[in-house]
């Protein structure tokens, strides 16, 4: 990686005032967007339809599809812990418990500028081996909207639900 950027949050936003309210709301680098995109996914499965008004947010112009929402849907299903495997302290060992405040570091590499008006940063989870990517789209306003996300896939599960553990 080249340059990472942690960002912090003191709390969770729970609603999408508390979320648009945050600093990182105006969403003026590809890193802030980036990080917000994983404060909202932890409210997904306490609250989908508030964390999906953070994702529309997030996506500016162009609102999540219905196949992305239900592609979500799909990938979160029973793995509350997904989101929060992009904080840090999170680990399997410890159930991906992060610490606190809540930080999401988030990185760019040789290739994360490559495309004109979009940014593709890397986000490392826990319970992965590699970087997953998010991609973020330049807009005329200035602000980074989220385009498209590659963070739902598979990870090791907590230590408390594996049954070999």
């Amino acid at each position: 990686m080249s340059s990472s950027r942690s960002v912090v949050f003191a709390t969770l936003p729970q609603t999408l005032a508390e979320f648009t309210a945050l600093p990182q709301a105006a969403m003026q680098t590809p890193f802030d967007t980036a990080a917000l995109f994983i404060a909202a996914l932890t409210l997904y499965p306490a609250n989908p339809n508030e964390a999906i008004a953070m994702f529309n947010f997030l996506k500016g112009p162009q609102p999540l599809s219905p196949y992305e929402k239900q592609f979500i849907a799909d990938r979160m299903r029973g793995k509350d812990y997904l989101p929060l495997s992009f904080m840090a302290g999170a680990t399997p060992q410890n159930n991906y418990v992060p610490t606190q405040p809540y930080t999401v570091t988030v990185a760019e590499d040789p290739y994360t500028y490559q495309e004109a008006g979009y940014a593709k940063m890397q986000l490392q989870s826990s319970g992965a081996d590699s970087p997953r990517p998010i991609k973020l789209r330049n807009a005329k306003d200035g602000k980074w909207y989220l385009w498209e996300q590659f963070l739902l896939s598979d990870i090791r599960q907590p230590e408390a639900s594996n049954p070999w553990a």
